[in-house]
């Protein structure tokens, strides 16, 4: 049996709906900012999705959403000469967050969302690009699920390599962990770092020019299935020079 490729190996195509949490919990605009506090704390539940009367998604109410309120305290409080340049709009705006009864008027409006069918990538670059922990999954305006952090976490813990859990021929390893070298910009095409392996116990060797690639070096080899250990024995040359022959 052929064993996979280090690329091969780790780039799983998965999109959002193999990992969504599903069904939603949702909660009506109408609702009371209490009834949706409640419900958050007892479902352990960080991001509420708020659907209107169609049953489309209007918006999503979370944690955040809570820190600034009058009942707290919490009410952002400026000097009265910044209160100025702020304008009435902004100033009228948070006082509605701060004070509303309802969750359509705290709730978090221009919602970012995705497709069932929407790589992880995709999902994880919203993420980033917007600041967000949650993104609605969303089939024709409807709600069918939703991707948090949690979701990425679970997924991850369950694609990452057991230890020991295979057993490998020592030459298929030292292969893999080359083709894995070779195939990183870092590494300079990697033909630089020895690799042998024994027993599943992995030895590198050779020059780095940054000792930042030492523990890229290390994490690739690890990364190979197989790999029980890893013993650094890479030198550090300094600065790579690079001489152009015309």
């Amino acid at each position: 049996m052929s064993e996979k490729g280090p690329d091969e190996r780790r780039e799983i195509s998965m999109q959002a709906q193999d990992i969504m949490t599903a069904p939603v919990v949702t909660i009506a605009a109408s609702a009371s900012v209490a009834e949706a506090a409640h419900l958050m704390l007892t479902g352990n539940i960080r991001c509420l999705p708020v659907v209107g009367d169609d049953g489309l998604l209007t918006g999503v109410i979370s944690e955040g959403d809570f820190l600034r309120r009058g009942e707290l305290g919490t009410r952002r409080a400026r000097p009265r000469w910044l209160e100025f340049l702020v304008g009435p709009g902004k100033a009228a705006d948070e006082y509605v967050r701060s004070n509303g009864r309802r969750v359509d008027e705290v709730m978090t409006t221009g919602v970012v969302s995705a497709a069932p069918g929407a790589s992880l990538a995709d999902i994880v670059e919203l993420m980033v690009i917007n600041d967000i922990r949650n993104v609605p999954i969303l089939d024709a305006g409807n709600i069918v699920g939703i991707v948090s952090r949690s979701d990425l976490m679970r997924t991850l813990l369950r694609t990452l390599p057991k230890s020991g859990a295979t057993t490998i021929d020592d030459e298929v390893i030292r292969r893999n962990i080359v083709a894995e070298l070779r195939g990183q910009s870092w590494s300079i095409g990697g033909d630089l770092i020895g690799v042998t392996v024994k027993k599943g116990e992995v030895e590198l060797n050779g020059a780095i020019f940054d000792e930042r690639q030492r523990k890229a070096a290390v994490v690739a080899a690890e990364n190979v299935a197989g790999v029980k250990k890893v013993t650094d024995k890479l030198f550090c040359a300094g600065p790579l020079s690079v001489v152009l022959v015309s």
